[in-house]
């Protein structure tokens, strides 16, 4: 699409949408204290306990059936209700895409095989009407991943409310790799067994040929900062990296089939770089090997078709519980952009598969919080943690089970989605 069409199909676009009747002003979040009163909590990390939740200036300040609260607080009755941590998705593109056949709002990619320098949260769309459909959906952490070439940029963890994209960072962005893959991109791909190896190595020659420039780049840095030597040439690429150099950041190895993980691990040995693969659609296949390396692994989509034509239908399904029997430490991602919402659809299936409730729960919680290093703070429902979370009147996992309230930063996120408008006014319509 030339430049002249690109704009000539965004003016129409606004066109259209100035011509459509002004709706109400958006219902906005409440903030304040609030006594979650009468609950079933589901702590994650501490069993299930019966009572009272208290929230103060965004935080769990008290939590069981001894709970006082001050007379100005927002009493929200929750009997015969449940209070789940805010569910965390591993790995999505929400706030990068919004509607997949309109190139101009896509925001995910950049031109070029290296880009470690380049933060998709920059590029977040708060306003997203993705953002309040996930939230009913239960999950309220998302980390939005950048694609395209071997380094495409930094993911970023971020809270789905705020009006700023730093506003809504949650505390976590590492650079993605995307490990060089002996897999077709395709059934249009009509590559010979010897030209995907090929590829493949070309591939990794690039990478470790990377991987060396970078440690140059830190020597020179580091001679710079202790003796005051000439300071290495501007390159933003290099010194994005540093961190990984240092053992200071984790790097996200996306890497799905067997033959590959198995690659990526020895990688990782040798250059002894703090990782967290990625994808995993094989990993039940070489679950053990995964455990044996100690590397955390974030894997989905779980409701996905299998990646060969040989295998049982349900090896996706099966995956995650697989290798977390096998000892790996696994969180769950969609993958999505629109139906980030299903998450819990995700774990639900993982759960019956093999994984079972307990540890499916942990999988979209405090696993992945741990992962990106703020078990301290997300994950569960603590004493002194941020106040996200989902008040259900079920089983978070079940399709029929209906959530009343979310909290983001302990504050009230408004019960209001752009579906949940149009579900409405169709009930309601008048003919």
């Amino acid at each position: 699409m030339t430049f002249l069409m690109k704009y000539t199909y965004l003016f129409i676009c606004l066109a259209l949408l100035s011509s459509l009747p002004l709706q109400a002003q958006e219902p906005k979040a409440t903030g304040g204290i609030f006594a979650l009163t009468g609950a079933t909590i589901e702590t994650v990390t501490n069993g299930t306990v019966q009572g009272t939740l208290l929230i103060r200036d965004g935080k769990i300040v008290a939590i069981g059936d001894n709970v006082t609260y001050p007379d100005d607080a927002t009493v929200i009755d929750c009997q015969g209700l449940t209070i789940y941590p805010g569910m965390i998705d591993g790995g999505t593109r929400i706030g990068l895409s919004e509607i997949s056949s309109i190139e101009l709002t896509q925001d995910y990619a950049d031109v070029g095989e290296l880009k470690p320098h380049m933060k998709a949260l920059t590029a977040v769309n708060p306003n997203s009407p993705h953002m309040a459909i996930t939230r009913m959906g239960g999950v309220t952490t998302a980390l939005t991943v950048p694609s395209g070439g071997l380094f495409p940029g930094q993911a970023a963890l971020i809270n789905l409310y705020g009006y700023t994209p730093d506003a809504m960072a949650a505390g976590f962005e590492a650079i993605v790799m995307r490990f060089p893959s002996t897999a077709r991109r395709g059934r249009r791909d009509s590559r010979s067994d010897e030209e995907l190896e090929k590829d493949r190595k070309k591939a990794l020659e690039n990478i470790n040929e990377i991987w060396a420039q970078a440690q140059e780049y830190h020597r020179v840095d580091s001679l710079h900062r202790a003796t005051g030597s000439a300071a290495p040439a501007y390159y933003p690429e290099m010194a994005a990296m540093m961190p990984l150099l240092t053992g200071n950041a984790a790097m996200l190895i996306e890497v799905n089939r067997a033959e590959d993980i198995l690659a990526a691990i020895e990688w990782v040995g040798e250059k002894k770089v703090k990782a967290i693969l990625t994808g995993c659609a094989e990993g039940w296949r070489v679950a053990k090997e995964i455990a044996a390396a100690g590397i955390p692994v974030i894997t989905g989509p779980v409701l996905e078709l299998p990646t060969r034509d040989s295998d049982a239908y349900d090896r996706p399904y099966a995956n995650p519980g697989i290798m977390q029997q096998a000892g790996v430490k696994v969180a769950l991602r969609t993958e999505q952009t629109e139906n980030v919402r299903n998450l819990p659809f995700h774990a639900g299936f993982a759960a019956a598969y093999g994984m079972g409730r307990e540890e499916a729960l942990r999988s979209v919680t405090i696993v992945p919080a741990e992962m990106f290093g703020l078990g301290d703070k997300l994950g569960s429902i603590e004493v002194g943690k941020v106040a996200n979370l989902v008040i259900a009147n079920g089983d978070i996992f079940e399709p029929r089970t209906q959530i009343s309230h979310i909290f983001i930063d302990g504050w009230l996120m408004p019960y209001s989605s752009r579906q949940q408008r149009l579900y409405e006014e169709f009930l309601q319509r008048n003919p």
